[in-house]
C-alpha cells in the first residue's frame, strides 16, 4: 500500500515518507527485459501404455478380418434386463446371449418366453440351488453376486467361480429332462433373479416348431467332435504299432469371420493468419497448437480402444474369460486367478485407484506386489507381469472398476493395434494432418484425423477382472 511524502506526492514501492527511490525498480526494469517462456503445458496428457505397449498391424483397405477354427459355441454371453420400478423383466433379444438360443431368428418366440421368466428376490447367504438335486429351472441373476459351490477332492468345501448380473445357472433343464445340480449356489449378497421353470418352457416348445428346431440344433452341436475351446476336434491317432490305418483329418473354418473396421478420430485445427506471421517467436503457434491437439487425439484414441462399443477391449473380451472378483476388493487370489485364465500374460492394465487397491490387498496380507522394469522405469507388477495405468478404464458410481490381462501380437494369438499403412500427409503413423484451405475470415484450417482399432484374435487373449470393488478395503 502506498503512502504520501511531505508534499502530498505517494512515495514509490511503500517506503516510508521522506525518503526517494535511489535505483531503478524491478516492475520498470521488466519492460527492456526478455522473458524465459515455457512450452504450452496440458493436464490431460496420461501415460497411454496401452498405444505404447500394443503391436501394430498395419492394415490395407481399412479392413482387418480374423479367421478362426470353425466353433460349435454359440452365446454364452449374458442377459440384459430392465427395470420398471420394483419389477424387472428380460429383454427378449438378449436370450440369444444364451447358447441354446444362439441365432435363433424369431422375435415373437423370444418375447414369448422372456415373459414367462418369474421374478424373485433372495437375501444374503441364501442357497438357491443345492448339488444333488434336479435342473428343473433356468435362472438368470439380474442383480446380486452368487458364488458357485463344490467339493473337493478330499470333501472340502471349493468355491468354483463367482456369477454376478446377467449370468446364468441351470440351461441343462432346456435340454435334459434328468440333468442334476452340479454345485450348490450361495448368494453372497442380496439381489434380484428371474426364473423359467421347465413346464412352461415345455408348454412353449410345444408349440413353436422354431423353438424346437433349435434345440435339435444345439444338441447336434453338442455331440459333434470338439475340444475344450468348443472348436471343431482334428481326428488324429497316438500311441498305434504296427499297419494302423490312420484317420483323416481337415481343419474347419468359420464360415463368417470377424472383421475390423478401421475407426476414426478427427478434428479440425484454425489458426488465424495474423497469428502465424507475428506471433511466431521464439515458439512456432501451429506447431504448439498441433502438438496439443495430437496428444488430446491420442488420449482419446486409448479411450476408445477401451470403451469403443464395437472393438474396445472391454466390451470385446468374452464371457468365458471374465470373472467376479471372491470378496469385492482385488486380492491376490483373483489377480492369480486372472493371469491363470491363459498363457503368455504380456500385462495388465488398471485405473490408478485399482492398482492402488491391488497395492492395499496384497498389504493386508503381507505381501508386496514388486515390479519390474519397463523402459527405464519401475511399474509396479503381479508375478512378474506388469500392471499399467490407464485412466481411460471407467469407475462406476458405485466405485467399482475393471482390471484387464492381455496377451499381445500376432505370432501370439493375442491382441493387436491395427492402423492404416502410408495414408497421404501422414504426420505420425496412423495420424495425418492436411491442410485444407484459408478462409474468407483469413483462418489457416489443418483436418486431423487418427484411424485405429483392436482385434482379439482368439478368445482367451483377453481377459477381465470385473466389479472390483476400490473404494473400501476387504473384510
Amino acid at each position: 500500500m502506498s503512502t504520501e511524502t511531505d508534499f502530498g506526492i505517494p512515495a514509490q514501492g511503500g517506503q516510508s515518507p521522506g525518503r526517494q527511490q535511489s535505483s531503478l525498480g524491478t516492475a520498470g526494469a521488466r519492460n527492456l527485459s526478455t522473458t524465459t517462456k515455457s512450452q504450452p503445458q496440458m493436464q490431460g496428457i496420461s501415460p497411454r501404455w496401452l498405444l505404447r505397449m500394443l503391436p501394430w498391424t498395419q492394415v490395407t483397405g481399412g479392413t482387418y478380418r480374423v479367421n478362426r477354427r470353425l466353433s460349435y459355441k454359440v452365446g454364452g454371453g449374458r442377459v440384459s434386463f430392465v427395470q420398471t420400478g420394483a419389477e424387472v423383466r428380460v429383454v427378449p433379444p438378449t436370450l440369444r446371449e444364451l447358447p441354446v438360443f444362439g441365432g435363433f431368428p424369431d422375435e415373437e418366440v423370444l418375447a414369448e418366453l422372456a415373459g414367462r421368466f418369474v421374478q424373485r428376490e433372495f437375501a444374503a447367504g441364501e442357497v438357491l440351488v443345492e448339488r444333488g438335486q434336479p435342473v428343473d429351472e433356468v435362472l438368470l441373476i439380474a442383480h446380486g453376486r452368487v458364488s458357485r459351490l463344490g467339493v473337493g477332492s478330499y470333501g472340502e468345501p471349493t468355491v468354483l467361480g463367482v456369477l454376478a448380473d446377467g449370468d446364468h445357472l441351470g440351461l441343462e433343464a432346456l435340454v435334459r429332462s434328468d440333468a442334476l445340480w452340479e454345485y450348490t449356489a450361495r448368494s453372497s449378497t442380496a439381489g434380484t433373479l428371474l426364473a423359467l421353470p421347465w413346464p412352461a418352457f415345455q408348454e412353449l416348445a410345444d408349440r413353436s416348431e422354431a423353438l424346437r428346431d433349435q434345440i435339435l440344433a444345439r444338441l447336434a452341436d453338442a455331440h459333434r467332435p470338439q475340444n475344450k475351446r468348443g472348436e471343431a476336434e482334428i481326428a488324429m491317432s497316438a500311441g498305434h504299432t504296427g499297419e494302423f490305418e490312420l484317420l483323416g483329418a481337415f481343419v474347419d473354418y468359420e464360415l463368417e469371420p470377424r472383421e475390423y473396421e478401421l475407426s476414426i478420430a478427427q478434428t479440425v485445427l484454425r489458426v488465424h493468419t495474423r497469428v502465424a506471421d507475428l506471433y511466431n517467436q521464439p515458439m512456432n503457434q501451429t506447431e504448439q497448437q498441433l502438438k496439443l491437439t495430437i496428444e488430446a487425439l491420442r488420449e482419446r484414441q486409448e479411450h476408445e480402444l477401451i470403451n469403443h462399443r464395437e472393438f474396445g477391449l472391454l466390451h470385446n473380451a468374452d464371457y468365458d474369460q471374465r470373472i467376479q472378483p471372491h470378496s469385492g476388493p482385488p486380492t491376490p487370489d483373483d489377480m492369480d486367478e486372472l493371469l491363470s485364465r491363459r498363457r503368455g500374460t504380456r500385462f495388465f492394465l488398471a485405473h490408478p485407484t485399482a492398482i492402488a487397491a491391488i497395492g492395499r490387498e496384497s498389504n493386508r496380507r503381507g505381501l508386496y506386489p514388486g515390479s519390474v522394469e519397463v523402459e527405464g522405469r519401475p511399474v509396479p507388477a503381479w508375478r512378474g507381469v506388469p500392471i499399467f495405468s490407464c485412466n481411460k478404464i471407467p469407475i462406476s458410481r458405485e466405485g467399482t472398476s475393471s482390471i484387464l490381462a492381455l496377451r499381445t501380437g500376432e505370432d501370439k494369438q493375442g491382441v493387436i493395434g491395427l492402423r492404416p499403412a502410408g495414408i497421404a500427409d501422414e504426420y505420425e503413423p496412423g495420424l495425418s494432418v492436411r491442410f485444407t484451405g484459408i478462409d474468407d475470415k483469413a483462418v489457416i484450417s489443418y483436418l486431423i484425423s487418427a484411424y485405429h482399432s483392436v482385434a482379439v484374435l482368439v478368445p482367451d487373449a483377453v481377459g477381465v477382472l470385473e466389479n472390483v470393488d476400490i473404494t473400501r478395503p476387504g473384510r
